[in-house]
């Protein structure tokens, strides 16, 4: 059995990834194996918890995956380890829009049969903060609130009224963090920047995490509450298929500062289904892996890295390349910018009839969709659910047929589909839909 810990909150803002980091690295730097985990599609906070514990930050996503994988990629991502951390999204009992607790912190919780840690915001409040606890505590009696931690508490003084105050609601302080100690960690418009773009800052900004959580907060409680959690009886996830592609094909993935958006399953599903993994950094390399039969590209920031990416020519023309010869590309939302013609005006790999650049609009939402051309991703007809993050619009061309039909928020089509390339800017979870993953490595080996 794991120990393992939720970090709630009552609001977005309250200090979640500010605790559930430093708890991660102060208890790794304990001597202990800590699996990290993050509640939601959020790809930047994993970045931030695996450089905390050494391990792949892993994400938990009910609307993704459905509520029946989230115990199995739990005990994946925490097979062997001693405690597991699991950070929350947005306010505890807040979930998809319209579909109840569906993917809150609190649904999660419940399906990990975990204790859950309340990180409360005390900045602007001090008895208050015990009608705040009971109400959370209260609201659904099958989640367990084991214990609060008070953040941005103003002095001594405000914290002993803080304290007096929850004597009374039955949940315990597992400890107090103060407001001029806060480690501050740089932001952009899509949240925290990621490790890979600032990772000796962001080194040290964990480090101070760890610190100020040692400092502030009772350690031996807290895995004292984590060691309390019950048996969760879930065996564990397999990426292994039905079968293996033979022959190895390499599939390149790219990776460094400008592509940090991907899930650590969608590695691993590629490897099990028989491709030889091989990672490529756009801003760096100027050729595409030797051997190349497919290419994935995830997520990320290339806007703010489009003079750069754009600069390396010789790899735009291996992408281009590549995509003309037919070979399976799958591109998500940064991925499919890269692949226009240009991205803010600077020319980009051009394999897609398509101009993109920045905008003062944010799209961000689930999604479900279904595959209304056949690529080498998926068949015609393939549903799953996906996610929308970002400000950027592209403006398509001609000579693709779109990717997905999209059922929310509104119906229309999106993304391309041309020769082996899949372009979209829907993030997908492959552990919900493992056959795109061995449909993909076929279509590279064939």
């Amino acid at each position: 059995m794991v120990a393992r810990l939720v970090v709630a909150a009552p609001s977005s803002g309250s200090g979640k990834t500010t605790v559930a980091t430093g708890l991660m690295a102060a208890f790794a730097a304990a001597g202990l194996a800590v699996s990290p985990h993050k509640v939601g599609p959020d790809y930047i906070d994993p970045g931030y918890h695996a450089l905390a514990t050494g391990r792949p930050g892993r994400n938990l996503d009910a609307y993704l995956c459905g509520t029946e994988l989230i115990a199995p990629l739990f005990a994946h991502g925490a097979a062997g380890c001693d405690l597991a951390v699991v950070e929350g999204v947005m306010g505890m009992y807040d979930g998809a829009s319209g579909h109840g607790e569906l993917a809150s912190t609190a649904q999660i919780a419940k399906l990990l049969r975990a204790p859950v840690v309340l990180v409360v915001d005390a900045s602007s409040q001090s008895r208050s903060v015990a009608a705040l606890v009971h109400g959370f505590a209260s609201w659904d009696p099958e989640v367990r609130i084991g214990g609060v931690i008070l953040n941005k508490v103003g002095s001594a003084r405000h914290e002993e009224l803080l304290r007096e105050a929850l004597d009374a609601s039955g949940v315990p302080v597992l400890g107090a963090l103060r407001r001029e100690r806060q480690v501050r960690t740089p932001s952009r418009h899509l949240g925290l920047v990621p490790v890979a773009e600032r990772r000796a800052e962001a080194v040290d900004a964990v480090a101070a995490l760890a610190e100020q959580v040692r400092a502030g907060c009772d350690l031996e409680a807290l895995l004292a509450l984590a060691r309390s959690a019950p048996e969760l009886g879930a065996a564990a996830w397999d990426a292994a298929g039905a079968h293996v592609v033979p022959g190895r094909p390499v599939v390149a993935v790219a990776s460094g500062a400008a592509f940090t958006f991907s899930y650590a399953e969608h590695g691993e599903l590629l490897a099990a289904a028989g491709a030889e993994v091989v990672p490529f950094d756009p801003l760096r390399d100027e050729r595409l892996p030797e051997g190349t039969r497919g290419l994935v590209i995830g997520g990320g920031f290339p806007e703010v890295y489009a003079p750069e990416l754009s600069g390396n020519e010789p790899l735009r023309e291996a992408v281009a390349e590549l995509a003309r010869s037919g070979a399976p590309v799958a591109a998500e939302c940064a991925g499919l910018l890269y692949l226009s013609r240009s991205l803010d005006g600077q020319p980009m790999c051009g394999v897609l009839d398509a101009e993109a650049r920045m905008s003062q609009r944010l799209t961000l939402g689930y999604r479900e969709a279904v595959a209304v051309s056949d690529s080498s991703l998926a068949a015609v007809g393939t549903r799953l659910r996906g996610h929308e993050f970002h400000r950027t619009v592209i403006e398509p061309g001609a000579g693709a047929a779109p990717a997905w039909g999209m059922h929310l928020p509104e119906r229309r089509v999106e993304g391309f589909v041309q020769l082996g390339v899949h372009a979209s800017y829907l993030h997908t979870h492959w552990a919900a839909e493992p056959g795109m993953a061995m449909r993909f490595v076929e279509r590279c080996a064939g």
